[in-house]
Formats: structure tokens, sequence, C-alpha cells
């Protein structure tokens, strides 16, 4: 290509929580137009037929866990493709500023002169509980909601979960697994023990699987059913709202179930 004809643009674009389905119209819109897309592993890779012939796709992972390229080798890349190749997106899953590391790759493209545009999406933290008839608030039960990570870049846990333990909130905690037991030991410190909790992993996808259980049993339940990342965390009385939510007949079924996971 000639370098001269390259006009470097850098798009992050949220692909949505998993279904292909749930990403926006302007994200769609901006695939195509990319000359180089470079996706997480949290991104449905289905996304990347709307991408333009002869477009250059490259996966970067980002996930807890799976890590094929460093955030700032992922830096560099994205320089060095906008420079040679002008338009590239940065595809990541969810929403590209909730725990999506946005803000570092904007100052990396504006540092290097390259203009960016962002392309929200839809968060997990959102639409995977929704999707399992949990309102994350409840006129009556609760008024507001946290979304917050389990753990820091140092893999201890967020402070910010000893403050949500001690409120009313509805908590929806995002990559929180390897940490579950000591989180639910901050709640149980708070006397919130009885709360009912959910933990849904690979939310809007084919794969998803849910447990239900209280802030005391919950990393039982959630070992003995063999969850793991990518999972999200909701822990608050409006997770009893799910049961509310079913059809009689399906309640039925739903009881059944969580009785023989206790």
């Amino acid at each position: 290509m000639n370098n001269a004809m390259v006009v470097p643009l850098l798009s992050l674009v949220g692909a949505g929580p998993g279904d292909p389905e749930l990403i926006t119209l302007k994200a769609i819109k901006t695939i195509g137009q990319a000359a180089v897309i470079l996706y997480d592993a949290l991104v449905n890779e289905s996304l990347l037929q709307y991408a333009a012939p002869g477009a250059i796709t490259r996966f970067t992972g980002k996930r807890y866990g799976c890590h094929i390229l460093s955030q700032d080798e992922i830096n560099r890349l994205i320089v060095s493709d906008a420079r040679a190749y002008g338009h590239v997106v940065r595809l990541k899953g969810g929403d590209p500023f909730i725990f999506g590391r946005a803000a570092e790759e904007i100052e990396a493209a504006r540092g290097a002169g390259i203009p960016v545009q962002v392309v929200p999406g839809i968060s997990s933290a959102l639409a995977v509980p929704a999707g399992q008839m949990i309102p994350l608030t409840w006129r009556g039960t609760a008024e507001s909601f946290w979304v917050t990570t389990g753990t820091t870049r140092d893999g201890s846990i967020s402070r910010d979960i000893h403050l949500a333990a001690r409120s009313s909130a509805t908590v929806i905690i995002l990559m929180a697994m390897s940490r579950l037991e000591a989180i639910m030991d901050i709640f149980i410190d708070c006397g919130k023990a009885g709360l009912p909790v959910a933990i849904i992993q690979e939310g809007s996808t084919p794969r998803e699987k849910m447990v239900k259980g209280t802030v005391k049993d919950i990393t039982f339940r959630a070992r003995h059913a063999g969850l793991s990342n990518p999972a999200v965390i909701v822990v608050g009385e409006v997770v009893n709202l799910y049961d509310a939510m079913l059809p009689a007949h399906i309640q039925g079924i739903a009881g059944n179930l969580n009785s023989q996971t206790a």
C-alpha cells in the first residue's frame, strides 16, 4: 500500500456481550470500513464476517488467563498498523470503556498523532443479567447498582468490593471467579450471608450457564457446577426476582433444578 494514501484512524468498537446479534448497527458499519481489525478473546468471531474483503484480522487475546499480547504490545500494534494500513478497528467484548483498557489505547494512538473514535457497545454487566430476567434495579428493592471488577492489576481484590458489600445496591462483579470465595467472605463480614447471588457464565451465548444461591453457599454451588470465567456475578435481592419473572410452570422446573444443586 502506498503510505502517501494512508489516513490513520483508530476506532474502539464494542462487540457486545457475546451474542453476535447484540451489536449496534454503527459497530457493524465501522467494522466494514476497517483495513485492520484487532479483536479480543471475548469477541464472537462470527462478527468478522462484516469485515471488508481484504481486511487484516488479528487475534490479540486479552481476557483473564488469556494474553496473546501484552497491553504494551497491543498499543504498539495499533500505532504501527494505523500508520501502515490506515483505519484500525479495536474490537472489544462488551463496551470499550467498561474494564476494556480503552483509555490506554487512546493515549497511545493520540500520542502518535492518530485520531480516535469510540463506538459504544452493550456491556455484559447489563445485558447478561437482563437475559436471565434479573433486573438490576427494582422499585422498593434496589435503587442503584455497582459495577466493579473483582481483582485489580496485581491480582488483589478491589477495594470497591468492600464499599459495595456495605451498600444496599445490586452489585455486579466482573473478572472475579478466581477470587470468588474471598469476595463472598467480604459480604459475609458485612452481615450479608443470606443475600441472593447469581453467577452467569458465558452469558448471551449458547454455552450460557447460571447457578443461583446465597453469599454463604454460592462458592460451593459454582464449584459443583464447574463455573469459571468469563462470568458475571450478581449479588442482591433482585436475584430472587428471576423466579418471579418466570411463568408458573417454569418456576417449578427451576425450583427442582436449584434444589438438586443444594
